[in-house]
């Protein structure tokens, strides 16, 4: 019989303190995690977490694909596997890859368990404390607990439309080596960018590649949505550009296709991937074999690029509810990127308010999103939020948009009532390439849309 045990206090832990990893004084919690339960109730519409749309994956495949595995491979799909994965899976990723103009030898592969891991292992392999990162920001909210549970020192370069500013991180580079410090590695996501939902030119991807062959820097690309494009023509992976020198390739099934199934991969120089491959063996000796045959399997039952076009018509029409929700509900000074691609866009409301306070109010109206600060190292990004469009409907989109407006609009009128109305912000004169990343305390960041007074927003709901 089970004994429900009081929750542990504080005291209690002390008692254990000595015996915990110096590492676990600075380990994070990711945002995302922390709002999964909650987010699990039904009452409660999640613009928060990077979920893509799985209702929309056959259910008869599924049914189909599992029927056929039990009579024709059940055995070696419950078996342990190769640490770097079966074969018949780097077949289907050396596929993805190609759609996107990257071409790669399955021998260059690691399959992982999910996307995530890829970005433990490189830390893992990679990392002392104290050492350098190089990252965008903001960056993935996922990415930041990672980086922190490694103990390393997190240099976060600005972004503005075109992605990260190179330039910057290049005199970074040069700040950095005068200290005799040089990063181990630079992380970035060139494809509609979690969280910013901008897109590295490709004269900054090229720059980037060349960087890094001149001071032998290694890239972590992180590309999971990168099949996940809009509008727009397609850019060269980073990985493409330098031919498998020194950028390490980070993708998953997880967009694409399910994230249920936790299937990664990871493309690395030799040297880099065997060391990879180590730390695999020690974490979790392979990825499920299961969903390895399952993903096999699928590929070579339905054409899986005309599923990933089926979500590309169904997010691009949720992303577009997204923007007139946002340009509708939001107050007035509110701005936001226009992704050409992928699962999220970023909103930054007006100065006054700070987005990690408005999650509790808005989750006593049942919804959800993540706070700015996840995204960022250092406190920034207090006034910004990432809001996903892929993982709920168009009503619900719209309600939930509503309810962060609602909420954000009532804190800001409470606010000025008390303080005053804060002086006008100084609005570029391209605004689509203003400053997106709230006080100017927290650099430039990307493409924005600014919303019109509120009289024209009347107009435009009134005209539908």
């Amino acid at each position: 019989m089970r004994r429900d045990r009081p929750r542990a206090t504080a005291r209690d832990l002390e008692r254990y303190a000595a015996l915990f990893a110096s590492r676990t004084r600075v380990m994070t919690s990711s945002a995302m995690r922390d709002l999964m339960a909650i987010t699990e109730r039904p009452e409660v519409i999640s613009l928060a977490g990077g979920l893509p749309d799985t209702s929309t994956f056959p259910a008869e495949d599924v049914a189909a694909l599992a029927a056929k595995m039990a009579v024709e491979g059940a055995a070696r799909a419950l078996q342990y596997g190769p640490t770097d994965g079966l074969a018949a899976v780097k077949d289907c990723i050396v596929a993805v890859m190609a759609a996107e103009g990257t071409p790669v030898d399955p021998d260059d592969l690691l399959v992982t368990t999910g996307g995530q891991q890829v970005i433990d292992l490189v830390c893992k392999t990679l990392v002392d404390p104290g050492d350098v990162i190089v990252a965008e920001g903001p960056t993935y909210p996922g990415a930041v607990p990672a980086f922190t549970s490694y103990q390393a020192d997190v240099v976060q370069i600005p972004m503005d439309a075109d992605g990260m500013c190179v330039d910057q991180m290049e005199d970074v580079l040069d700040r950095l080596e005068a200290d005799g410090r040089r990063p181990k590695f630079i992380y970035t996501i060139p494809n509609f960018q979690n969280p910013a939902g901008v897109t590295m030119a490709l004269d900054r991807r090229r720059r980037l590649v060349e960087v890094a062959a001149e001071r032998e820097l290694l890239v972590l690309e992180d590309n999971p949505y990168g099949l996940l494009r809009y509008e727009g023509e397609p850019l060269p992976t980073l990985r493409s550009l330098d031919e498998g020198e020194f950028v390490i390739y980070l993708g998953t099934f997880s967009k694409i296709l399910a994230p249920g199934l936790r299937l990664g991969w990871a493309a690395a120089p030799g040297p880099v991937l065997e060391k990879l491959n180590l730390g695999k063996q020690a974490t979790d000796l392979c990825s499920s074999t299961f969903a390895q045959s399952f993903v096999a399997a699928f590929f070579a039952h339905r054409e899986w690029r005309s599923y990933v076009e089926r979500l590309r018509g169904l997010y691009r029409r949720r992303r577009d509810i997204m923007l007139d929700a946002l340009a509708e509900h939001l107050p007035r000074e509110a701005r936001f990127t226009k992704p050409q691609g992928g699962l999220f866009l970023w909103a930054t409301l007006p100065d006054e308010l700070d987005t990690t306070d408005l999650l509790a109010r808005a989750l006593s109206r049942n919804v959800a999103f993540v706070p700015g600060r996840a995204a960022y190292t250092d406190g920034r990004g207090g006034s910004s939020m990432r809001l996903n469009f892929s993982g709920v409907g168009e009503d619900t989109i719209r309600e939930g948009v509503r309810r962060i407006g609602e909420v954000a609009q009532e804190q800001l009128d409470l606010l000025r009532s008390i303080a005053g109305p804060a002086p006008a912000a100084k609005v570029a004169d391209d605004p689509a390439r203003a400053a997106l990343d709230g006080p100017a305390t927290d650099g430039p960041l990307a493409d924005v849309l600014r919303l019109p007074p509120r009289d024209e927003r009347s107009r435009r709901r009134d005209a539908r």
